[in-house]
């Protein structure tokens, strides 16, 4: 019998749960699906959340055949064989049939790159599902060919009316007298997710299978469900919990908790490029200008894992995430560009100063372009006080330095160059 999971997947829209921001009644989402005018999207969203049910009832509900991928388990060639089987389901003017990819983040570029004609044309109509942030996980050119969705957890009251639906719906599940006393374990090991959340439930069902009337409560379900806490399920579940907890260990300066949940990852099997990329990310997301040199330990156990393999590169990796768990920590730079990001979205394509722009021309020479620019090294300490931001923004201030030394001398030097223009500085 299949998992009860897969028993509850909504077979209508109006049986979804949860995702209200897209699919309320004044959601976007909603809106294109009724009035069948769909583009390629990403669904991006925790495990467990429906996204693959949410693409099943999308083809459902605009009448269109559906292909379906996962690239846990598919390549280049499975790509083009189901571009091909799209493209003789188009009869005249009818709708783009849908290809939809489980876990795309798992596609190589190659692999992405295989699905770019099609969609540009229009010959399916792609929604990829993902785990991932779809910016560093989807190549730009796929990327800026679709609509980004963005699925969250599962709320308390949305976990709850899950549970009461599998209770009164499912046909094994009807045939026992279930009472939940209690939620609370229940939505603990859910976390959110509810495929775990049926999971649990359908393990502690079968824990007592002769039993005419099942009461749940909370010491029942933390006695069934805390042996299998150790599991590691590398394809969703733990995975996702797991390499949270890592990268939280790492950022909390903690080395033992770290090697732990390296090690909890190793044992299960995870892929150590996909450890490995964590730490790079991290190293420059929260350690940064604290220790540059973070984010060079961190490519180098990239580089060295690669060409070594394991088990040795277990040693590699332990040393590198021990190294970024001990180091001073910044997110300073992550902070500076998503300030600077938020500011160009606010004011747009502001004009460069004219002393600052190219000049190859006679015609951009008359127009005074370059005109008035000092070039640093011409003066002293390689340094010319002059107005390098538009003039609307002049003085903005969004790399503030960290609390840490080396961020620290920065800011004093910082603050001798520029002498109050920055105020933060």
């Amino acid at each position: 019998m299949e998992p009860l999971a897969e028993r509850m997947r909504p077979k209508r829209l109006e049986d979804y749960v949860g995702q209200d921001a897209l699919l309320g009644e004044k959601g976007a989402l909603k809106s294109l699906i009724k009035g069948g005018q769909l583009t390629s999207m990403i669904l991006w969203g925790p495990p467990g959340v429906g996204k693959t049910s949410l693409a099943k009832l999308i083809a459902l509900e605009t009448d269109r055949k559906v292909f379906e991928l996962s690239a846990i388990n598919s390549g280049v060639k499975d790509v083009r064989e189901a571009i091909k089987s799209a493209e003789k389901q188009r009869f005249f003017n009818a709708e783009s049939p849908i290809l939809f990819i489980d876990e795309i983040h798992r596609f190589s570029k190659s692999q992405q790159d295989a699905l770019l004609g099609a969609v540009e044309k229009g010959t399916v109509t792609l929604i990829g599902a993902t785990t991932e942030n779809p910016s560093f996980e989807v190549i730009s050119a796929l990327l800026s060919r679709c609509q980004v969705y963005t699925l969250e957890h599962f709320k308390k009251e949305d976990l709850i009316l899950l549970l009461n639906k599998a209770i009164e719906q499912d046909e094994m599940l009807k045939s026992f007298d279930i009472t939940i006393k209690e939620h609370d374990a229940l939505l603990k090991y859910s976390a959110g997710d509810a495929r775990k959340l049926y999971n649990v439930l359908e393990i502690v069902v079968n824990s007592q299978p002769s039993a005419d009337k099942i009461l749940i409560d909370n010491k029942l379900v933390e006695k069934l469900i805390q042996q299998n806490l150790a599991s590691y399920d590398k394809s969703g579940e733990m995975h996702y919990d797991i390499i949270s907890a890592f990268i939280k260990s790492i950022r909390g300066s903690d080395p033992n908790a770290t090697v732990y949940y390296l090690a909890r990852m190793i044992e299960g099997g995870e892929d150590p490029k996909f450890i490995c990329r964590r730490m790079l990310i991290l190293a420059s997301e929260d350690i940064g200008l604290a220790n540059p040199n973070a984010l060079l330990m961190a490519n180098s156990c990239f580089d060295a894992v690669h060409k070594i393999g394991m088990p040795e590169s277990r040693i590699i990796m332990s040393q590198c995430a021990i190294y970024l768990a001990q180091s001073a920590k910044s997110n300073s730079a992550y902070i500076a560009i998503k300030a600077a990001q938020s500011a160009v979205k606010d004011t747009g394509n502001l004009p460069i100063p004219l002393h600052l722009r190219n000049a190859p021309t006679k015609l951009m020479k008359d127009l005074d372009y370059g005109t008035d620019y000092k070039y640093s090294h011409d003066y002293e300490s390689n340094f010319s006080f002059q107005e390098y931001l538009p003039d609307k923004i002049s003085g903005s201030c969004y790399y503030l330095p960290g609390g840490n030394t080396a961020e620290q001398r920065t800011k004093e030097s910082l603050k001798r160059l520029w002498k109050g223009h920055y105020g933060d500085y």
